[in-house]
This record gives structure tokens, C-alpha cells and sequence, in this order.
């Protein structure tokens, strides 16, 4: 999953990098990445993508015949041998500082702070964006879904609605980031050491003569685990079957049609004869609103398995995601960058993010400078990557489901409604407006900065 991956990058930024490379523009860049603005049906998202974006880094070569191929290029006729020459030896050499994935992060904070060459920071943009975009956008669409189902667990089911096989071992992986218990991808599980769940089709169910001859031979392969699809002809017909087999059956299975009025009448009809321990999973276009409207309608589900809106988090595909510059470093001298384009102006130089908490409850956030400290408050930005290597091995998923889970756990649940949920409150620190106000004078003088306030 992390390897063979330098061409999957936009033109400009090798065109770049190459304008670099031939004027000799060496200086050590940092670029942060994070999210402008969190859409109306995000109140938080959960960071996730930092093992696959290091992963990349630590990994990122140019082959021969990537080589090759980039000197075929229009784009390249004119850049020198030399260049090229530049990139067989490419190797990522830079500091990386991140939150930790499972990290609730707000609008206008970074998830990534890349410091690099100015060449390397340049070519890693578009992966880093992909990669953290991505599993940041299903491991916070898991995080509400996990929310909604109030204590049930949340199977991964995803991956056959994915966009491609890629997205979907990265979703896979991000759900169990953001919450969910297990994913039915397989590779997933065998890559991240991931918990595997599944049951059957209804194709199990129709290629056997009846349906209680498909529930015997599914119990008889898997006595402990079998999860029973009871409604491909009649869900209270198939509930009847199955609870008159006369064996342990560890669960049934509905997949469609009226959730909350089945879920209550097959569980009825498996208490009469006495499987009170049989659990009930609901699947079938299941989202975090879908969920919430049976649990506050009284559905007797234990088990939700949630596909397509997970795995593309559909009613937000999305995330305002952006990697910019925000200083460059020549000669022991840094000078902070920002831009002043309509909309797009954003908080210069390198930051740090302080949560203070109260009551063991998160209060606010603060965006400062890096080099200011505040002793009450968590620094987010941790130094995870130097000169190129981690610092430390990856956790496992189920280490950063737990501390995803911890964090949520400190949010005030007015931040967690599904609906209309408040704006988590993140201030920006005295030292960092007036450094944005002194490139505003610097570059436009005092008259006309004044005209320029109010972006950020």
C-alpha cells in the first residue's frame, strides 16, 4: 500500500520542484496541512492518515522508469540532465510534526506540519493531501455513526461501494480508526491487524433448496459465529426457521425494508422459543441519522453493519483540505508566508495547537506560534518524523480506536449532535494576529493593510 507511489502526484508539483532544482532554490520549507472550514454537517473531525502518510515519505523513490518516463514528457524538454539525475537519488530527508491519529482536530488547525527542502516538502503535497483528506473525511464519518449507535457495535461494510479497492482497505481502516468494532475487508485486516466480521449473502440462502437446510449448513461450519440472513423471502418466516432449529444461533441478520418494525417482531419471535442471547445486526443503507431514528424509535438491534455512506461518507465527500506554505528558512533566517487572495488568507508561520480542558472536559482551543507555550494546555503537534525516519513504530488501530474513543469522551456532547451542533470554540493567540498584521504592513503598507482585515 505504500510503495511505488512517486508519479501518483500532480504535474505542477515535479514542474516545480524542477524550476527549483535549476535556480538553485534550496531552502528549507514548512508546509501545514489542515481544513479551512468544517462544513455545517461536521462539528469535529477525528485525524486519521498519518501511518500511510509516513509510510509514503519514509518510502518515496523515483525508479528508472519513472525517470524515463518524466523526461518523455513535453512538460521536461527543456530541464537539464541534471535534474533528473536528481530525482534517481531522491530521498525524503525532512521533519514532520502531526497529531496523533484518533485526535479531534476544528477548522483552520493542522493535522501535518511538513519541514523539508523546499523541493521535498514541494513533490510529498498531493499524496499527503489524498491520504490525510481521505481517511481524516471516513474516520470522522465513523466517529458520528459509532455516536448514533449509543453503545452497539459498528461493522465496516464498505468496501464493495468504495471509490475503488484502494479507498476501501484506506476506509476500512480509518472506520475502526474513527470507532467501528470491525471491517469486513479482509486484506484491511491482514495489513492493520484489523478485527474481521461478515455473515452471508442471500446467495448463500438461494442456492440451497430451502431455507432452513442453508441455516443447518451455515450453523454446521460456523456453530460459534454463524450470523443467520433471515429476510430473503420473509424476515418473520426466516426468524420462525431459525429459532425452531433447535441449536445455538449466534445472531440473525436484516438487510432492508422497515428496520425498526422487523428488529422488534423477530426478536420477539426469538425470545418465544427461548434464544434471548441471539443478537440482531441490521444492515442496508444504513447511516448515523438512520441509526439514531431506530435506537430513539426502540429497535432491539445489537449491531449495525454500515456500507457505502461510510465508506464514501456521502453526505459530505468532501473536506476544504489545503497544504500551505507558511515560512521558508535560508541562512538561519525564517520569514513567515501567508497569501492575501479573496477567502484564501491564511494564519503565517509555524504553529502550535494548545487544548485546554476543564473538568476533564475539552473548553477551547488556541492556534499560537510555535514557539509560545502554554503550561495549562496539550500541545497537539508532536514531533513524529526526523531527517526522513519515525521516531517511533505505529500503533496499532485498536490503540488509536481507543484513544479516538477517550477524546470523544471529553467533548461536551452539545459538539457531538448529529444536527446543528454548536461551533467548538478555537481562538487564535495574540502573537499570531499581530504576525499576520505585520505582513500586512509589510506588504501593503499601513493605509492600505487596514483596507485588507477581516480574512483568515
Amino acid at each position: 500500500m505504500n510503495t511505488d507511489r512517486a508519479l501518483l502526484v500532480d504535474l505542477y508539483e515535479l514542474t516545480m520542484a524542477a524550476a527549483y532544482f535549476e535556480h538553485r532554490v534550496d531552502c528549507r520549507a514548512t508546509f501545514e496541512l489542515f481544513v479551512r472550514q468544517l462544513p455545517p454537517e461536521r462539528a469535529y473531525l477525528v485525524a486519521a492518515g498519518l501511518d500511510s502518510a509516513l509510510a509514503y515519505l519514509e518510502n518515496l523513490r523515483f525508479c528508472d522508469a519513472d525517470v524515463r518516463f518524466l523526461r518523455a514528457q513535453p512538460a521536461f524538454r527543456t530541464v537539464s540532465p541534471a535534474f533528473f539525475d536528481y530525482l534517481r537519488e531522491f530521498r525524503f530527508h525532512g521533519d514532520v510534526r502531526a497529531v496523533e491519529e484518533g485526535t479531534l482536530v476544528f477548522a483552520e488547525e493542522p493535522l501535518l506540519q511538513v519541514t523539508a527542502p523546499v523541493l521535498e516538502a514541494q513533490i510529498a503535497e498531493t499524496y499527503l493531501l489524498s491520504v490525510i483528506h481521505f481517511e481524516t473525511l471516513v474516520a470522522s464519518k465513523a466517529a458520528r455513526v459509532v455516536h448514533a449507535a449509543r453503545g452497539r457495535s459498528v461493522l465496516e461494510f464498505g468496501t464493495r461501494r468504495a471509490h475503488g479497492p484502494e479507498a476501501g482497505v484506506r476506509a476500512a481502516r480509518a472506520a475502526c480508526v474513527g470507532g467501528c468494532a470491525a471491517t469486513s475487508n479482509v486484506l484491511a485486516g491482514a495489513l492493520y491487524d484489523l478485527p474481521l466480521a461478515g455473515t452471508a449473502a442471500h446467495s448463500w440462502t438461494q442456492v440451497f433448496p430451502s431455507e432452513r437446510r442453508s441455516f443447518e449448513a451455515l450453523l454446521e461450519t460456523f456453530p460459534d459465529s454463524a450470523i443467520l440472513l433471515v429476510d430473503t423471502y420473509d424476515p418473520l418466516a426466516g426468524a420462525e426457521i431459525a429459532a425452531t432449529l433447535g441449536r445455538k444461533v449466534p445472531g440473525v441478520r436484516l438487510d432492508s425494508g422497515d428496520l425498526l418494525g422487523k428488529s422488534q417482531r423477530v426478536r420477539a419471535i426469538l425470545d418465544r422459543h427461548g434464544l434471548r442471547d441471539t443478537k440482531i445486526v441490521a444492515s442496508g443503507d444504513l447511516n448515523e441519522y438512520k441509526i439514531e431514528e431506530l435506537l430513539v424509535g426502540g429497535a432491539p438491534i445489537d449491531s449495525f453493519g454500515v456500507g457505502t455512506d461510510l465508506a464514501t461518507s456521502r453526505d459530505m465527500p468532501a473536506l476544504s483540505v489545503v497544504y500551505k506554505l507558511v515560512e521558508t528558512e535560508a541562512g538561519g533566517v525564517a520569514e513567515p508566508k501567508t497569501k492575501f487572495s479573496e477567502e484564501k488568507v491564511y494564519w503565517p508561520g509555524r504553529k502550535q495547537v494548545f487544548r485546554f480542558s476543564h473538568g476533564g472536559q475539552y473548553h477551547h482551543d488556541l492556534l499560537a506560534r510555535a514557539e509560545e507555550d502554554y503550561p495549562q494546555a496539550s500541545p497537539l503537534l508532536q514531533l513524529v518524523m526526523r531527517e526522513g525516519r519515525r521516531l517511533a513504530p505505529p500503533p496499532r488501530v485498536e490503540e488509536i480506536r481507543k484513544r479516538t474513543l477517550a477524546n470523544l469522551a471529553c467533548l461536551p456532547q452539545a459538539y457531538q449532535a448529529l444536527r446543528a451542533a454548536p461551533t467548538y470554540p478555537v481562538e487564535k493567540s495574540a502573537a499570531l494576529k499581530q504576525l499576520l498584521e505585520e505582513i500586512r504592513v509589510q506588504r501593503f503598507g499601513a493605509m492600505k493593510a487596514s483596507h485588507l482585515k477581516g480574512g483568515s
